[in-house]
């Protein structure tokens, strides 16, 4: 049985690299540099799974994961909730005074409270134990990185502060990609992306049909078209499977009232650890 390949973005130690070791427990992990560059892989077939985050319970939700979702062919298949617990990591025994903190936006905002009361600098990156590795490589001693446990410990590096994040309930939520549509669990959720015209009582309307049908809506979010000025894509998430026949008669009720709709798939709710 060959061996399943799964990409994330980031290097070695960041943080998608944990949820993809929690989801898959001997897949082949391939780092990626970029979003973009991990759509790409999964959609030519270059492997087998995708992990993306796609939103923080504190920071909120990564646009550039949603923006990707609409503009590529994946199906979600899975998702993962992952506590996150930010380190402050230097090069070891340096005797410098830290001044500046490097880390990707999301973490740095995660840590906002306590950069702002140690007088750290945030400095944005593009990943965090990227970070990590670039202080190590450049020996950068007036700096710090935010980023993982394992992060440090891949880099050999030193932590300074371990769990500096502004909130202890800190969790990011990552989905799997792939080109499969799974079986249902009776424990599921449904994700959908639609449009629809500007009429009054239109979103309602939307609504309506999951609310008649007793179904739950998990999350709802809107992005900006980018076609048009002030219009939007809806994205929802709601519990149910797509083989189910109560979920089926919705979609098919909300798919006539949309400008634009599409489905994302089915996957069994993560729980959290």
């Amino acid at each position: 049985m060959n061996t399943q390949r799964v990409a994330f973005q980031g290097e070695k130690g960041a943080y998608s690299e944990l949820a993809t070791s929690q989801y898959f427990l001997n897949a082949e992990i391939l780092p990626m540099k970029t979003f973009e560059e991990v759509f790409e892989n999964i959609e030519t077939g270059k492997v087998d799974f995708a992990i993306i985050p796609i939103e923080n319970s504190i920071e909120g939700s990564i646009n550039e994961t949603y923006d990707l979702l609409l503009q590529t062919n994946m199906l979600v298949s899975g998702e993962i909730y992952l506590r996150i617990r930010h380190c402050l990591i230097a090069n070891k025994h340096t005797n410098s005074i830290i001044d500046s903190v490097y880390s990707h936006p999301q973490a740095l905002a995660q840590c906002r409270s306590y950069l702002k009361k140690k007088r750290l600098e945030p400095i944005p990156t593009y990943d965090t134990a990227g970070a990590v590795k670039m202080i190590k490589e450049r020996n950068i001693t007036n700096a710090a990185a935010i980023a993982s446990r394992r992060a440090a410990e891949i880099y050999d590096m030193e932590i300074l502060d371990e769990g500096i994040e502004d909130k202890n309930n800190n969790f990011t939520r990552f989905l799997v990609l792939s080109k499969t549509k799974t079986k249902p669990t009776h424990n599921d959720r449904t994700s959908i992306i639609f449009s629809i015209n500007h009429l009054p009582g239109a979103l309602y309307s939307i609504l309506e049909e999951f609310a008649y049908r007793k179904i739950n809506l998990t999350k709802i979010e809107s992005r900006p078209t980018k076609e048009a000025p002030w219009e939007y894509n809806f994205y929802v998430d709601f519990e149910g499977h797509l083989s189910e026949e109560n979920t089926k008669y919705a979609l098919q009720s909300v798919k006539k009232k949309c400008a634009f709709f599409k489905i994302l798939g089915s996957y069994k709710k993560a729980e959290f650890m």
